[in-house]
């Protein structure tokens, strides 16, 4: 069984850019439970069905169900050298069910103080013409209000990000992650990495994990 990467950090602690540069470090392929849904959907297999049931109902698609689009995936030519998975497993009852399909050779996990999470998330907004990403300390406008790239002037703000949103999603992730993380560190496998520095950095971290690990 060729061997698995896990990634996870909470909201905003950069993993989607992290894991573009795994992905291109090891030429494993991405998995993520939100593509696999669509995916499954968008083909009409049988276990695609079986989760539209659930999400049409209102009710999260089960844990066997994630699992089983986790095999189907895992039997696809190019995840014959192992995948990265993003952002799951979430609970240890995954984790467990994931080990018996999937060898997970090292789990990376993002930390960010809640804090600085709040703050590179409340901060963020984007044109609303090109959609170029902005931000109020880190990546502001030239021009306060008038965007770089194209010179429109209607910035956009997500309703969501907000501080009390963000921080009730930062609990909701400690709740579930902190036991996960103990269950990967008590079998070795865990590797905390400080997201709360330069992107290059952080990158810089990782591939050394990486490349140690291939």
């Amino acid at each position: 069984m060729a061997s698995s990467i896990v990634l996870f950090g909470p909201p905003g602690a950069g993993k989607g850019t992290q894991a573009g540069n795994i992905v291109r470090l090891t030429g494993k392929p991405q998995i993520s439970t939100g593509d696999m849904l669509r995916a499954a959907l968008a083909a009409g297999t049988a276990l695609g069905l079986e989760a539209k049931g659930y999400m049409e109902a209102g009710q999260l698609v089960p844990d066997e169900v994630i699992i089983g689009l986790i095999e189907e995936r895992l039997t696809e030519p190019d995840a014959s050298d192992g995948v990265l998975f993003d952002g799951f497993p979430r609970t240890i009852a995954q984790a467990e069910a994931l080990s018996e399909i999937a060898d997970v050779s090292v789990v990376i996990a993002i930390e960010v103080p809640d804090s600085r999470i709040v703050e590179r998330i409340c901060g963020r907004y984007t044109c609303g013409n090109c959609s170029a990403v902005y931000h109020d300390s880190f990546n502001p406008t030239a021009v306060e209000g008038v965007c770089d790239n194209c010179g429109h002037t209607e910035m956009k703000r997500r309703a969501d990000d907000n501080e009390e949103t963000v921080l009730s999603r930062l609990s909701a992730y400690h709740t579930q992650t902190a036991p996960l993380a103990s269950w990967y560190d008590e079998r070795n496998l865990l590797v905390n990495i400080n997201g709360d520095q330069d992107i290059d950095l952080v990158g810089g971290e990782i591939a050394a994990v990486i490349v140690f690990d291939l």
